[in-house]
């Protein structure tokens, strides 16, 4: 997409009509809805309530079904009102309003696969619900190298892209759905409103959704800053060039181990087993910064090199490159914090205590908002600045408050754990810089040998963390190989 619009002119339409309906589905369906979802149908399974357990899950089904549809179709209608505040007008203002039209329905299917997800997880099944979004990219993708050649005006093709969000989205349902029929029960047309699981899953989900969705709400008030007070015709496509990069670790990593234990910190939280609860946060808050924290210095160092490999060619320029790998390199700082407040804020679910990360999520919003204020006028990467620095308040302000639930999380061995992959992290830096300056100075800048350069830095980053973790005794290198491998640590 990057070759074919860059990140100047009416690419920043298409960001800013994407963001409305991205901030809804991640408010009301997708992951906040499963997470909210999984701890109460995971309980009646574990008590041995199945019929009842899917009864529920039929009866959300439906509702979430029916009610998104309608919420679907009131923000189609009031798109001009919802758009309007961004500052755009004239011929872009209809485009903005136009592409949103076409890319709200995604959150109505989101919705439905919120809860197919949850029921998924909740029996320990992961790899499908996985691969799904994977399916979404290569829809998109396909429609773009097939289609675009077909259209002449940017107007055109951005419809096509819009189309293809929207397209993906239906794929990314659809996939899950024959894995869902092997299970022991089935979604059923039912809608049990007397039965006080259903009360609960919605009474956990508004807080649920606040928590979770406190990344989309940033992200949506990081464009609205952005657009009204940067350059809207740069500034949103540059800072969601750059987050697309910042989130791929946190899907590979940090999402990959919150989606595996947060199905047993909920048994566990059902059971009771508050030691092997705090044992199970424990390892996930060091397994997450084990993985973390080098992709962080990596995206650091080689963020220059990183964009320009990812993206710079056709209408994306050297110029661009700069002006993204600043703002990645702001992303970065707070990388894994983001990931860390995953794992903790599923924590509170687990515990069906989801009030207290939604009052954090509130705070840092309102912290967002300022630091916003503060940092815009240094330029476009003061806004992925203040959300690094959002991410770090909001890691110190969950544990604070877990600790107070469940007691000590052992915060000195996860301090032990973070000083040594700080350590083996400086050095894996330094790695990956000397690497990718020796080979790009070697042989040049052509696509294949930046691939070579950068995937070298990369490689050598790698092996030189895998040594220096084994050296310094990181214990999560074996926790990590335990968890994939299923075995106790």
């Amino acid at each position: 997409m990057r070759r074919y619009f860059g990140i100047e002119g009416s690419i920043n339409a298409f960001t800013v009509a994407f963001q409305v309906p991205s901030l809804v589905r991640a408010l009301v369906a997708d992951v906040a809805l499963s997470s909210a979802f999984v701890p109460v149908f995971s309980e009646l399974l574990e008590k041995g309530h199945r019929a009842r357990a899917w009864r529920v899950a039929s009866t959300i089904f439906w509702i979430m079904a029916l009610g998104l549809t309608g919420l679907t179709a009131l923000f189609i209608v009031l798109a001009p009102w919802i758009m309007r505040p961004f500052g755009y007008d004239g011929a872009d203002e209809e485009l903005v309003i136009g592409l949103s039209r076409v890319m709200f329905p995604t959150v109505a299917l989101l919705g439905v696969s919120g809860v197919i997800v949850g029921i998924l997880n909740s029996y320990d099944h992961f790899t499908v619900p996985a691969l799904a979004p994977i399916l979404w990219n290569v829809a998109i993708i396909g429609a773009l190298v097939i289609g675009l050649p077909f259209f002449e005006t940017d107007t055109d093709r951005l419809y096509l892209y819009a189309a293809a969000v929207l397209g993906g989205t239906v794929l990314q349902v659809l996939l899950p759905v024959p894995w869902l029929r092997r299970l022991d029960g089935s979604i059923r047309a039912v809608i049990d409103l007397r039965d006080p699981a259903v009360l609960k899953v919605f009474k956990l989900m508004l807080p649920v959704t606040i928590s979770l969705g406190l990344i989309n709400v940033n992200l949506l008030v990081d464009t609205f800053f952005a657009a009204r007070f940067v350059d809207p015709n740069l500034a949103p496509s540059a800072i969601d060039a750059a987050f697309r990069i910042y989130m791929l670790p946190q899907g590979i990593f940090s999402v990959a181990v919150a989606a595996v234990l947060f199905p047993t910190m909920s048994r566990l939280a059902a059971r009771g087993a508050q030691d092997e609860l705090r044992d199970t946060v424990s390892l996930g808050l060091r397994q997450i910064g084990f993985l973390l924290v080098p992709a962080s210095a990596i995206a650091a160092v080689l963020s220059v090199p990183i964009v320009r490999l990812l993206y710079e060619r056709g209408e994306f320029s050297a110029t661009e490159t700069d002006i993204v790998a600043a703002s990645l390199a702001a992303f970065a700082a707070g990388l894994t914090f983001n990931g860390t407040m995953l794992l903790l804020n599923r924590a509170f679910f687990s515990l069906q205590t989801p009030w207290i990360p939604m009052r954090v999520a509130l705070v840092l919003v309102a912290l967002n908002l300022v630091l916003d204020t503060a940092l815009f006028s240094v330029g476009i990467w003061g806004i992925p600045l203040a959300t690094s620095i959002v991410n770090i308040a909001g890691t110190a302000l969950l544990v604070w408050l877990l600790r107070a639930k469940l007691g000590r999380l052992g915060g000195r061995e996860i301090a032990l754990s973070y000083g040594k992959i700080a350590v083996a992290a400086a050095i894996v830096a330094g790695v990956a810089y000397v690497v990718w300056d020796a080979v790009d100075g070697a042989i040049g800048r052509a696509l294949g040998a930046q691939l070579v350069s950068v995937g070298a830095a990369v490689l050598a980053a790698t092996v030189a963390y895998l040594i220096v973790a084994r050296l310094l005794a990181i214990r999560e290198l074996n926790a990590l190989l335990s968890l994939v491998r299923r075995e106790p640590v």
